[in-house]
């Protein structure tokens, strides 16, 4: 499987712009789903929702959010149409404390939390009898899908048939550095707004964390942030220890099963660091799809809806081929 430049997505003069192309999708995008909803309970005692969208298909697709996303975010309910339309069902999973109810514990999700994902996959199977699982992860959760796919390569349930990541930070740190732009600042402001919100409320159910909650409150960006809520909550010395370790790009050599990263050169969000040509060359499993415009989730080509499911159809075919 190698690194493809993809010339098939073209949108139109006005969705090349990378910043148009992302808010688009964010803000016009709109499917509805109906889930229904199931609370998992987790061996750390606390719960993860799931909201299963089924058509009584024998295979399953775990579709999973970004940074501060939910199972609510259009492109969760976008990919679960056009799936559920193909004979998949699909399980939203709302990592800790992204489901509209907080979690129950001080630690909560981050990009490389993969043994809740694999917590999550062997739930689905010991109350399900899905003979093929595939999983999606968007962005902060393309990097928690890579970094399972190369970790569990050979002790993950044999019913996983393949992933699909979107517009994931395969290096953190360049990420985050890239996310921290001037030219990027009204997203810097809306994940800090609400990451801010969650964590002083932690801090206030949970008043001996030792935590600072005026470098929570005053923090710019994601070194800020990470280093003084992010790392200290799950165990890392600070921002870089927990970028260095959580990165999935170390881990996409290890990569045994048929694997995709779609993402565009012009994502705000990504780095140069975050595009593994190098990696995905004379890679047997691993295949990386990069295009010239998409921004960060959007890949839309216009305004009609028809114009807005080049990304779907890449996934739908991809999931398809491996099944």
């Amino acid at each position: 499987m190698p690194f493809i430049e993809d010339n098939s997505f073209q949108p139109n003069r006005f969705f090349r712009n990378k910043h148009i192309n992302t808010l688009y999708r964010f803000f016009f995008s709109h499917v509805k789903i109906d889930f229904k909803r199931e609370r998992m309970q987790t061996k750390d005692n606390d719960f993860i929702d799931l909201d299963v969208s089924s058509v009584k298909s024998d295979n399953v697709v775990i579709a999973i959010h970004g940074l501060e996303g939910s199972s609510s975010s259009n492109y969760i309910h976008t990919i679960t149409q056009v799936l559920n339309q193909n004979n998949y069902d699909v399980v939203a999973y709302n990592m800790r404390g992204c489901s509209g109810e907080p979690n129950l514990l001080l630690s909560s999700y981050h990009s490389g939390k993969t043994l809740d994902l694999l917590e999550v996959i062997n739930y689905i199977n010991q109350k399900y009898n899905y003979k093929q699982v595939h999983i999606v992860g968007y962005s902060l959760s393309g990097n928690i899908t890579l970094k399972f796919m190369g970790e569990f390569n050979d002790t993950m349930p044999t019913n996983i048939k393949s992933a699909v990541t979107i517009s994931t930070p395969c290096d953190l740190k360049g990420s985050s550095m890239a996310i921290s732009a001037s030219e990027n600042s009204i997203y810097m402001k809306g994940f800090l707004k609400t990451l801010k919100i969650k964590a002083l409320e932690k801090i206030a159910r949970f008043p001996d964390a030792n935590l600072d909650a005026s470098k929570i409150s005053s923090a710019k960006n994601f070194q800020e942030f990470d280093s003084a809520f992010t790392a200290p909550t799950h165990g890392f010395i600070d921002a870089d220890d927990y970028w260095k370790q959580s990165s999935c790009k170390q881990f996409l050599h290890r990569i045994q099963k048929p694997t995709l990263l779609i993402s565009s050169k012009d994502d705000p969000f990504l780095s140069d660091s975050c595009l593994p040509v190098e990696e995905s060359k004379n890679h047997s499993h691993f295949t990386f799809l990069q295009t010239n415009y998409g921004g960060h989730i959007g890949f839309v080509n216009g305004l009609y809806m028809k114009k807005q499911r080049w990304l779907e159809k890449q996934i739908l075919t991809f999931i398809k081929n491996n099944s």
